[in-house]
């Protein structure tokens, strides 16, 4: 023990009246108790033993009126100094809720003149430095959580193993949190989660792996942990978005907030619509990748009924690729599917591609999109109610609903070019049609927009891509012909979204569409024959951005996604949707430009060699002949190669 140097002379004894040390460092002269208990305290340090009972303590007033608030401040200094807590405990922490009675008592532990006016100024100064809310948006009530695994009717693993899981998953988020909160150009605070939102958030992602995957749950949440830690802010401001949306209120996404920018190409519309007739994608000789151009006979779609009767319903799951039997019309226990839930990935598959140094450093191996996870390694993150199926055989197709060419509309329908998008769901048919847009080109103005209940019974409506859900058939309205279709949204998935109009069948939609057309209408649609074939359509004038801009592996059977072409060649960001899945009016108007932006390059061309247009129609330079539009197409689709491979290159 040190010599005591009288350092702490000054400095009343923490613990007051209750010091038993026989020589104290702090100073007892500043406690002036009654005489009683000044004799009692005199005992008590000069380690006597008290023969009576202890004093009994002073009775704290929580209320002061306003008058005696003066009165009573030397009082009540008095006995803050005695009732310190000793040294090595720890201060008593405020609650959140007393954040105004923690200011007000500040003033106490100090020295302060007795006088009767109340001293405040410390008080508003704290007062009007607490947070504000950010923004207008209702509060959030996070409960209360340790970081401690929820319980589990069947853990997945050990609880040691979760509770490692769990806090490297929260410290993760925690990292990516801190960082959301120190930008300063971030506008929208109200993403900067607290303390327990923080816990909630990584309980809710440990339990969901630990509920859907119990199996592979440790490769899971390790591959969701690393998927984490390469996000970027805005990556992860949609996380968070996302978890809010699902836990406490619906938020609107920023990206879907901005407007996209108004596409101009220096050309008028008779210009643009006289250069989009000549870019029409011949469609002979692409029979083998899905382009249907002439109907199957009956004695083929006989033959394919014939199959689907002899397989018993037994089909291949279009996700994870298992085998299941599939009930049409439902089966006695009322099941319309077997084997229970589907385990898939719902992303693609990516191959990075080889680098120089791979020799040193590795190649790099093939992953799932969605979760980062090495093909192979695992049956998938993500589980579906029921397996599901489509069909691609053409007369398979047509045994559902038999294929159809345009008719020719003399008195109706428009010779100028159409958008055209659809949406398809899994049902126990197949894939088929559940909503049907078209627009007009290259204005982009809707000219029909409807949802359709398809033939067979639904299993799942795909909507993380289709962005249909079943509320939306719940609120939808029956086709009305004098209704506008401008009262729709543009974003289905919007809680505040207009309701649209339903139509019984696919067969009822396609006649809404040809309506519209004529067979020398340019339909203008992203890898149409998904689109053609769910309509069961077959329209000879076709614009196809997936071949006017061909992949940079050399064409098909690859294509390039609408998403990225549009990111490419517009600067337009697209299907940023999430969970509410795409819009077929953005998808369609998104085409529209696409083509708008090939025939401003094709025009470019032309122009340099002496073409013009006169009076809506394309006019050849002098000595050469009216090329066909395979010609035109062919140049705008190599001007289209050429400006690809050098983006590659």
């Amino acid at each position: 023990m040190f010599t005591p140097l009288g350092l702490f002379k000054d400095i009343p004894c923490p613990r007051g009246q209750e010091c038993s040390l026989l020589t104290c460092m702090f100073s007892h002269s500043n406690t002036e108790p009654s005489f009683q208990e000044n004799d009692i305290a005199q005992d008590h340090c000069s380690g006597q033993k008290d023969a009576g009972p202890p004093p009994s303590k002073r009775i704290k007033l929580q209320s002061v009126s306003s008058t005696d608030k003066g009165v009573s401040e030397d009082t009540s200094s008095l006995e803050n100094k005695s009732k310190k807590p000793a040294l090595g405990t720890p201060a008593p922490k405020w609650p959140e809720s007393s954040a105004i009675k923690a200011t007000n008592s500040r003033p106490a532990a100090r020295s302060q003149s007795t006088t009767t006016k109340p001293n405040t100024t410390s008080a508003r100064h704290d007062l009007s430095t607490l947070e504000k809310p950010a923004s207008r948006l209702p509060p959030r009530q996070a409960p209360k959580e340790t970081l401690n695994p929820r319980m589990l009717q069947k853990s997945p693993a050990a609880y040691t193993t979760r509770l490692a899981i769990l806090k490297k998953l929260h410290s993760t988020m925690s990292s990516l949190n801190d960082q959301l909160a120190k930008d300063k150009e971030r506008k929208d605070k109200s993403l900067v989660l607290t303390s327990n939102e923080l816990i909630t958030m990584a309980l809710d992602e440990e339990e969901k792996a630990a509920k859907d995957n119990p199996t592979v749950y440790s490769n899971v949440v390790k591959l969701r942990i690393v998927k984490l830690s390469k996000l970027g802010k805005d990556e992860w401001a949609k996380e968070v978005r996302d978890h809010l949306n699902k836990r406490y209120y619906k938020m609107e996404s920023n990206q879907a907030q901005k407007e996209p920018k108004a596409l101009t190409t220096g050309l008028t519309i008779e210009e643009e619509i006289a250069i989009a007739k000549r870019l029409v994608t011949p469609l002979e000789g692409l029979e083998q990748y899905g382009y249907v151009t002439k109907a199957p006979t009956l004695e083929e779609i006989e033959t394919a009924k014939k199959g689907v009767a002899e397989s018993k319903g037994w089909e291949k799951c279009d996700r994870c690729g298992g085998r299941f039997q599939v009930f049409p019309g439902r089966r006695e226990d009322g099941s319309l599917t077997s084997g229970g839930q589907c385990t898939y990935h719902p992303g693609k598959s990516f191959y990075p591609p080889r680098k120089k140094t791979d020799h040193v450093t590795g190649h790099r191996e093939a992953y799932y999109s969605c979760c980062n996870e090495t093909l192979g390694t695992s049956s998938g993150c993500t589980k579906g109610e029921t397996h599901v199926f489509k069909v691609s055989e053409t007369k398979r197709l047509a045994s559902i609903l038999q294929f159809k060419k345009t008719p020719e509309n003399p008195n109706k329908g428009r010779t100028t070019p159409i958008g055209f998008d659809c949406e398809m769901g899994f049902t126990t048919l197949g894939l088929e049609l559940i909503r049907l847009t078209a627009v007009s080109w290259p204005e982009g103005k809707g000219l029909l927009d409807i949802l359709v209940r398809p033939v067979g019974e639904v299993l799942d409506l795909n909507s993380q891509f289709s962005g249909v859900f079943p509320e939306h058939y719940k609120k939808a309205l029956p086709y009305d012909a004098s209704g506008s279709i401008e009262t729709s949204s543009s974003d289905i998935g919007k809680p505040e979204s207009a309701p649209l109009q339903v139509v019984d069948s696919p067969a009822a939609a396609r006649a809404l569409l040809f309506e519209l057309l004529q067979p020398t209408t340019p339909l203008i649609g992203h890898a149409i024959d998904n689109d053609l074939n769910a309509c069961r359509i077959i329209h000879p004038t076709v614009i196809d951005t997936a071949i006017l801009y061909p992949h940079p592996a050399g064409g098909f059977p690859y294509r390039m996604s609408l998403k990225n072409l549009s990111k490419k060649h517009l600067d337009r960001d697209i299907q940023t949707g999430g969970n509410r899945g795409h819009d077929s009016k953005e998808d369609a108007v998104a085409t529209g430009d696409l083509v708008r932006v090939k025939a401003t390059e094709t025009w470019k061309i032309l122009k340099s060699r002496g073409w013009g247009i006169q009076n809506g129609e394309l006019i050849p330079p002098p000595g050469v002949e009216d090329s066909a539009a395979s010609s035109l197409w062919k140049l705008g689709r190599g001007a289209g190669q050429k400006r690809s491979n050098s983006a590659e290159g």
